[in-house]
This record gives structure tokens, C-alpha cells and sequence, in this order.
């Protein structure tokens, strides 16, 4: 049945419950002569007459109803169904789908979950570790964790989780070999660890403070690999040096199983964004989601 129809559809089951015209259009919030239109083009439009009309009544034929008995109850479930929908509009469940870069797990994501798990537990939470950036019209997620550069055009973004330190790293074993570089600049002649975008084949830039402002410099190419871990765990190994979130080689840092270069020279990158198509009808998990995200945030828990 087409969209006019049903819409024909319910205005006559209303005039006949009705038992009017005026009555109906009260109902409906319309005009009575859209209310007449209405039923004149339904019944313009099936070749059956479904009122018998004066000036003083309005009375069902028996085609009309046959019709009315027929569609009544469809009517009624499809009523009860919109009620449910309305009723369901604020209540927090369902499953919410989201996709983040691996490093946001242990950053803050992992306990921003948890504590959403706690405090919404009708909520079903389906999260998908990627680093390639996200199609949110195709692949059916609620909102994606991602970095500035892989956020999607015409969107929306919230800021969340912690500022994001960033340090070059190198071990001790690695320097006495090659040497320590003394400049940035320095890092042409030595080779680099760098975290590599999924399948694209891009690779994080390496940015420095300069007395102009921010610059890059990218060292040799040796590793490309898209795993903090990893990246940590070859640099420790000697292979080269990298730029790594500071958080991800607190612990090798803090035993001296790496060595931090350039201090005062590494920018700060922005921090995580939640990417979201739109505001619209947003369902309330993702609502609530992006709410105690907020919040942890202003709150400096995800710190």
C-alpha cells in the first residue's frame, strides 16, 4: 500500500469511528474540509463509496463497513506499536555499537565502558578495536573513537578521553650504537618505529616544536606496524627509534628500558574525538554514552 494511501486509510477509520467529519478532523488535529478530501480521494481512488453523506449525518455504506471491520484491527496494532515506540523514545537499552583505535582502550575507553556498563545495564555494548577510519552510514555503528585526521565529513564530534602526550623514545643499547641525536634534524640519519594506519598504508608524522612553530621531521622508515606495543616492544629491541604515545612506554620510561629525547620539544596531540552522524533523533544510549563521556572528561576522571 502506498505512503497516501495508508494516510487516506486511517482518516476514513477516524471519520467513521467519529461518526463525523468535524468530529474526526478534531481528532486529528485538521481542517474538516482536508478530512473530506481525504475520503473522497480514497474513495476516488479504490472506485467504492464508503460514506452515505447529508447535511445533518454521516453514515457508513456496507462496502464501508466491511472496510472499517476489515482494517480495524490492523489500525489498532499499528497505533499500539507507534505507543510503544513513543514510550520506548527515552528508555535507555538496546545495543550500542561503537569503533575505536586500539590505543583508546587502556588510555580511558576501557574504564569509560565500564562505568557506563554499571550504571546502564539494559544496554548491550558491542566495541570494535580498528584503526582504519569508519563509514558511520554503512556500517551500522552508533559513534567511532578517532583522532582528528580520521574523522568523517559532515558529522559531529565531542572531544573525550585524556590529552594526548606524545615522547621519542629510544633504548639505551639502540643510542650507544648509532649515537644520541642532539636535534631533531639529527633524526634524518637513524631509523624510525612508526604506527601505520590500518591497510592504508599512512603512517603517523612525527611533529616537533620549532622556533616557527611545528615542524616535521620522519627518520628512516624501518618499521611500520599499527600496534603501540609493538612499536614500544622493537624499541626496547634496539630497532630504531620511535614516537609513541607517552603513556603506551610510561613503564618502559620509568625502568629505563627507554630513553626519552627531545623533552619540551614533542607537541601535544589533540585529544580523541566521538565522531556521530547526527543529533537527530539520537537513540538515548548513545545520548547517555556521549553525556558520561562529557563528564568523565570535565571531570578529569579518564586523565
Amino acid at each position: 500500500m502506498e505512503r497516501q494511501q495508508l494516510s487516506d486509510l486511517t482518516v476514513f477509520a477516524e471519520v467513521a469511528r467519529a461518526k463525523g467529519f468535524r468530529a474526526a478532523a478534531s481528532r486529528l488535529n485538521l481542517q474538516a474540509g482536508s478530512i473530506s478530501e481525504a475520503v473522497q480521494r480514497f474513495e476516488d481512488r479504490i472506485g467504492v463509496r464508503l460514506f452515505e453523506r447529508s447535511t445533518r449525518s454521516v453514515a457508513l455504506t456496507s462496502a464501508g463497513e466491511r472496510l472499517y471491520s476489515r482494517s480495524l484491527p490492523a489500525l489498532s496494532d499499528l497505533e499500539i506499536a507507534i505507543q510503544e515506540l513513543d514510550e520506548a523514545k527515552d528508555v535507555i537499552a538496546g545495543t550500542l555499537k561503537l569503533s575505536a583505535p586500539y590505543s583508546a582502550g587502556p588510555f580511558f575507553l576501557d574504564r569509560l565502558l565500564a562505568q557506563f556498563a554499571e550504571d546502564y545495564p539494559d544496554v548491550q555494548i558491542e566495541l570494535i578495536y580498528d584503526d582504519a577510519k569508519v563509514d558511520l552510514v554503512t556500517s551500522g555503528i552508533d559513534a567511532a573513537i578517532r583522532s582528528n585526521t580520521l574523522l568523517e565529513q559532515d558529522t559531529h564530534a565531542v572531544p573525550v578521553g585524556p590529552a594526548l602526550k606524545m615522547a621519542v623514545v629510544a633504548s639505551p643499547d639502540y643510542l650507544s650504537k648509532n649515537g644520541t641525536p642532539e636535534s631533531p634534524d639529527d633524526l634524518l640519519d637513524h631509523d624510525g618505529i612508526f604506527f601505520a594506519f590500518g591497510n592504508s598504508g599512512n603512517v603517523a608524522p612525527w611533529s616537533f616544536e620549532g622556533p616557527n612553530g611545528p615542524r616535521l621531521i620522519n627518520p628512516k622508515r624501518r618499521i611500520a606496524i599499527n600496534n603501540l606495543r609493538s612499536m614500544v616492544q622493537f624499541a626496547e629491541s634496539g630497532l630504531g627509534i620511535a614516537y609513541v604515545y607517552k603513556e603506551a612506554a610510561k613503564d618502559a620510561l620509568d625502568q629505563g628500558r627507554l630513553l626519552s629525547l627531545f623533552e619540551g620539544q614533542v607537541p601535544q596531540l589533540a585529544r580523541y574525538s566521538l565522531n556521530y552522524r547526527t543529533k537527530r533523533h539520537m537513540p538515548p544510549r548513545l545520548r547517555a554514552f556521549i553525556d558520561l563521556a562529557k563528564c568523565a572528561s570535565a571531570d578529569g576522571a579518564l586523565a
